[in-house]
């Protein structure tokens, strides 16, 4: 017989409970489990208690879970407020026991409370979060730039546009950075918000003590008129081959580019550099215009390509009230969302003009899961495809390819960041 299993209360942190929390997040993700008070005095400074649980065994913290405030931009370049999932664990001596499961439902619950169009979250693992209807809304992919293969002229002296390339420093990107990114942001399906902490860590005015800090080069990209359209943040190491070959790889850490003018320039520039020989470019969109921007595309081999953001739908109707369609057409939604919030059977009417989204009795003619319309609703995937893996069900012939000519979008989305 086993033994009874010791009661394990999932609730809110307090702050004396953080220290504790802290440990338990840094064991469930592999990381040395030693909290610093500099760690702990950070924590403090941004997570909400409230929207931070905590599953505790007989006093001991042993699985986590945080979640904050996120804007999230829709087809079209409106926003819906999210709830962005972060910081899960469970630690190896607590698998298995439902503990995941109580979290989520708990957040997923206020989050509907609180009037969150979706949920939001970057999955460690694939097989995890489609039970608790996630489903993967965005891909990322990274390229390997061979530069000598290029084609490009080595002889690169700046844009030829009018514009121009400057390095710039932290405080500069602190000042710059976020209107840009704003900008950016607001023309990118799938992308979120950044707040000040986001641009204070990644430009070295906020230290971590578990993450080493190396200063990158900023170089920022301004138009003919002086407008900053551009910025990118890369390192670059140190490596030379038989004969002094410099053999120098220059690594991205983010790109950000509010015109195809300044994303050019910015790949241009960094494939210009004396001594770089390869350009890795950080996490990037599924169909980014890297490849093209070279006279051979062949130079940039994709290393990785990956979902990224997961989201997960808690309102229907709002969720695709938001969003703008460049097809006219209607569509009769059956949304199966077993004990969750979104369920049920929707009637979409969309054009250029506008769209509109209810509840409906008539016959459906898409059956499908709430994780699945998650896969549809920001334009990256397909209803065919997803009805020839039986993941759809059409109730009317025809009723996929019709999904397709409303949903899909012309440029895929794309989140830049990780949370």
């Amino acid at each position: 017989m086993s033994r009874p299993e010791p009661h394990i209360d999932v609730r809110p942190l307090t702050d004396a409970d953080i220290p504790d929390w802290s440990r338990a997040l840094n064991t469930g993700f592999l990381r040395t489990p030693d909290v610093s008070e500099a760690e702990i005095a950070d924590r403090r400074s941004f997570i909400e208690p409230a929207r931070t649980l905590g599953a505790f065994d007989a006093g001991r913290c042993v699985a986590t879970f945080r979640s904050f405030a996120q804007e999230l931009t829709v087809v079209g370049g409106a926003t819906v407020p999210a709830d962005a999932v972060s910081n899960v664990t469970v630690s190896p001596t607590h698998r298995r026991r439902g503990l995941l499961s109580r979290m989520m439902a708990a957040d997923l619950d206020a989050a509907k409370d609180r009037g969150d169009v979706v949920a939001t979250l970057i999955a460690a693992e694939y097989p995890i979060y489609g039970r608790y209807g996630f489903g993967p809304a965005t891909f990322t992919a990274q390229w390997t730039i061979d530069v000598p293969r290029t084609g490009l002229d080595p002889r690169w002296a700046g844009p030829g546009d009018g514009g121009r390339i400057d390095l710039v420093d932290g405080a500069d990107v602190r000042k710059i950075g976020p209107e840009l990114h704003e900008r950016v942001r607001r023309a990118q399906p799938g992308a979120v918000d950044r707040n000040e902490r986001w641009w204070q860590v990644r430009t070295g005015a906020l230290r971590l003590d578990k993450e080493p800090w190396t200063e990158p080069f900023f170089a920022v990209y301004r138009s003919a008129g002086g407008e900053v359209q551009g910025l990118v943040a890369y390192t670059a190491d140190e490596r030379w081959g038989d004969g002094k070959q410099p053999l120098n790889t220059a690594s991205v850490r983010w790109l950000d580019a509010a015109t195809p003018d300044a994303e050019r320039a910015l790949w241009r520039y960094l494939c210009s550099i004396d001594w770089i020989t390869t350009v890795k470019s950080g996490w990037r969109a599924a169909d980014d215009l890297l490849p093209l921007c070279l006279p051979d595309p062949r130079a940039a081999r994709v290393t990785t390509l990956a979902d990224w953001l997961w989201v997960r739908i808690l309102d229907v109707v709002r969720a695709l009230e938001a969003r703008t369609y460049d097809g006219q057409g209607s569509l009769v939604l059956e949304v199966v969302d077993e004990g969750g919030p979104a369920g049920g059977r929707y009637r979409l009417e969309a054009g250029p003009d506008g769209s509109s989204c209810a509840p409906t009795t008539a016959d459906a003619e898409l059956t499908l899961e709430v994780a699945d319309l998650a896969r549809l609703w920001l334009g990256d995937e397909s209803a065919v495809r997803l009805a020839a893996l039986g993941l759809v069900q059409e109730q009317r012939a025809g009723a996929a390819r019709v999904a397709d000519a409303l949903l899909r979008t012309s440029r895929r989305p794309w989140c830049p960041d990780i949370f």
